[in-house]
């Protein structure tokens, strides 16, 4: 192949083995609103727990469910009975919170130490009455977004089996029918009903906002696809039931061991689709999941050209220009499909981890995309080495460089256009009607610089940065 020609196909890379990331511990900061009757406790050192309070401290609107069992000396040296220590804390998060299910965070030093928390977990659940659930979000072995991965694979594990219960406790349950039914009356919610395919059960994972659960649930609801339930569900209490041959799908492309845990462990059956991030993504997840259950999809031409007209004043702003990803959420692939889809081109996409298995059909979509976009194939980095990527970047001079938050203003002062790639970790952009939001943050910067060309500050703005 000379050097003129375009890749034939995608080619994966991986650099130096680390992660540069957020640390995944984080979790923490989405999970216990979405799990309302939770609480979370990080077993770790005083340097977690003022990553938990800076990085955390943005995002908090109200008392969190969190709190931090912080390691001494003692601890680490064994001095202290391990068991004793977390029973006394338990004891108190259940005075003090009752809440459903006390979900442990293992860190570094927890891995480092080998406190043994999945043993200590069973007898202290059966002495408090409260169930305990261990996840491992440890920076050594996970990146940012991985921290739920864990969590959600842990949970997987409680989810109950069908069990026969009354059909009054049976609609108690079932979380999701109450959110779409309230209000209605019992002959609308009959008919409704009877709209649904008769298929096998679905169950949905991964973390999402309430109204972003409801959109999706309704736009498989449009093919006559009944949602059984989201794992996490709203309330621990409510987890989905899960029996062998259900079939799964991930919203999200960083749930791979969440996936594993459901297939190998539950027996369930993975629909292995694109993930519904814009609205290609969206409409090829929602055609995946007809297809398994031998539905014929309806109005989702219409319905995706509605979007992208609503989108072209954002389009246009993007179309013909050039994107970077440094690597930072996992969420890296599914934006590049969608911006590629929106005309820009993108150079490199950097990637903390890449499972190749569970994002098998983003990256089918992604060069499909590619080929009828005529934009060329990018290069997948894994653990990109981050010296290497500005070389990279100061010799390609992309218009946009999404990044983490170390390196966005290093950036900007040599005249790097960046965006925060945190932000797409807390916006709502699954589903069709949140494209806009992916655009809006997109086009922040370059909008934002635009002004102040217009306004002749960009010079001044730089000057100031040199010195």
């Amino acid at each position: 192949m000379t050097a003129t020609q375009e890749p034939s196909a995608l080619n994966f890379e991986c650099e130096t083995g680390n992660y540069h990331t957020f640390c995944p511990i984080s979790c923490v900061a989405w999970l216990y609103q979405k799990i309302e009757d939770s609480f979370f406790l990080v077993i770790g050192t005083k340097t977690c727990g003022y990553f938990l309070q800076n990085a955390m401290g943005v995002m908090i609107f109200a008392e969190p469910r969190y709190a931090m069992a912080e390691l001494e000396e003692g601890d680490i040296s064994a001095q202290l009975n391990d068991y004793e220590e977390l029973k006394r804390l338990c004891l108190q998060i259940k005075r003090d919170r009752n809440p459903s299910v006390i979900v442990w965070i293992g860190t570094c030093t927890t891995e480092i130490i080998k406190t043994d928390l999945e043993g200590l977990a069973p007898k202290l659940e059966s002495e408090i009455g409260i169930p305990i659930v261990v996840a491992r979000a440890n920076g050594l072995d996970y990146a940012f977004t991985q921290g739920e991965d864990t969590v959600l694979a842990a949970m997987a594990n409680r989810c109950p089996d069908k069990v026969p219960v009354a059909e009054t406790e049976k609609n108690e349950r079932n979380a999701i029918a109450k959110l779409l039914n309230f209000g209605k009356k019992k002959e609308d919610v009959a008919q409704d009903e009877s709209e649904y395919v008769d298929h096998p059960p679905l169950v949905l994972f991964g973390s999402l906002p309430d109204p972003v659960v409801t959109q999706l649930t309704l736009e498989l609801k449009r093919q006559g696809i009944k949602v059984s339930g989201w794992l996490p569900a709203k309330r621990f209490t409510e987890l989905p039931v899960l029996e062998e041959g259900y079939y799964v799908s991930g919203v999200n492309p960083f749930l791979s061991r969440t996936a594993t845990t459901l297939m190998r462990r539950r027996k369930c059956k993975l629909i292995g689709s694109p993930f519904p991030i814009g609205p290609d993504g969206t409409r090829a997840w929602i055609e995946k999941i007809c297809s398994v259950f031998g539905i014929t999809p309806k109005g989702l031409d219409e319905r995706e050209a509605q979007i992208w007209e609503g989108l072209e004043d954002y389009v246009k702003l993007i179309r013909g220009k050039s994107v970077f990803f440094m690597g930072d959420n996992l969420l890296e692939v599914s934006l590049a499909r969608f911006l590629v889809r929106c005309g820009m081109t993108v150079q490199e996409i950097g990637i903390p981890y890449m499972d190749k298995r569970y994002q098998a059909a983003e990256l089918i979509l992604l060069e499909k995309t590619c080929k009828e976009m005529g934009s060329p194939l990018p290069s997948i980095v894994e653990k990109p080495d981050n010296y290497n990527q500005l070389q990279r970047i100061y010799e390609l001079k992309p218009d946009l460089v999404i990044t983490g938050m170390a390196h966005a203003n290093p950036l900007e002062a040599r005249g790097i256009n960046t965006k925060w790639s945190v932000e797409f970790t807390f916006a709502q952009i699954h589903g069709f009607t949140n494209a806009r939001d992916i655009l809006e943050l997109v086009t922040r910067p370059l909008r934002r610089n635009n002004n102040l060309k217009d306004l002749g500050w960009d010079k001044l703005v730089r000057e100031d940065a040199k010195v």
